[in-house]
């Protein structure tokens, strides 16, 4: 008898207790609910999608890239402009080789230098508008010129006689250095077509995991 009162005295508590959870409970669910909206995992069609728009988005890149590779290619098989080119190395070894020939312009400029620094010298000795200790140390500093031009005058001679010579080398060899040039241009034709290969095989990679998304789990 006095255990029944106590259950019945405790009943209200409990009724309050169990109404609360109920009240409860429900939010709880909501705000698990909107979490899992927030933060939670992505759908595979979530996934798909952002994989769809990052291949999309590559894809101008990548026509670009093709677009460039084969303007490349066109520009290193090209015959004609790699006999441009060797034309146009012929022309300007000729030019260098007449300037620094044994009577070319490069040769005259010691000689004109010299030929300067003689002719005041002599007039120095015949001019009155000086006194004779100015003169003489006029003459002196002449002199000196005289000196260190002769010496770049020779120094000047050893390289461009030195320059000549590899000059005629070179022109004794450009049918082999022609074949050089092409040859280095179909190293460069290599290069793009490596790198193409490279860009288009990162494109399918991407593209093959696109395509397996489509399908639906299990299948």
């Amino acid at each position: 008898m006095k255990m029944l009162q106590i259950v019945r005295a405790r009943l209200p508590l409990v009724a309050a207790v169990l109404l609360a959870a109920a009240l409860l409970i429900p939010g709880n669910l909501a705000r698990a609910e909107d979490a899992g909206a927030a933060g939670g995992p992505a759908s595979p069609v979530d996934e798909f999608a952002k994989q769809l728009e990052d291949f999309q988005k590559s894809m101008p890149d990548l026509n670009r890239r093709i677009q460039e590779s084969a303007t490349s290619i066109d520009r290193t098989s090209d015959v004609a402009k790699a006999r441009a080119a060797i034309d146009q190395l012929r022309d300007e070894v000729s030019t260098l080789l007449g300037a620094v020939a044994d009577n070319g312009p490069v040769s005259q400029l010691g000689v004109k230098a010299l030929a300067h620094i003689h002719d005041k010298l002599k007039q120095l000795q015949q001019d009155s508008r000086f006194k004779p200790e100015e003169r003489q140390y006029l003459i002196g500093q002449w002199q000196e010129l005289q000196s260190q031009t002769e010496a770049a005058t020779k120094e000047l001679d050893g390289a461009r006689a030195q320059f000549a010579g590899l000059l005629q080398t070179l022109q004794q060899n450009e049918d082999f250095i022609g074949e050089l040039l092409e040859i280095r241009q179909a190293e460069r034709a290599l290069e793009v077509i490596r790198s193409l290969s490279h860009d288009i095989r990162d494109a399918s990679n991407q593209l093959n995991k696109l395509i397996g998304g489509i399908k639906p789990p299990g299948a």
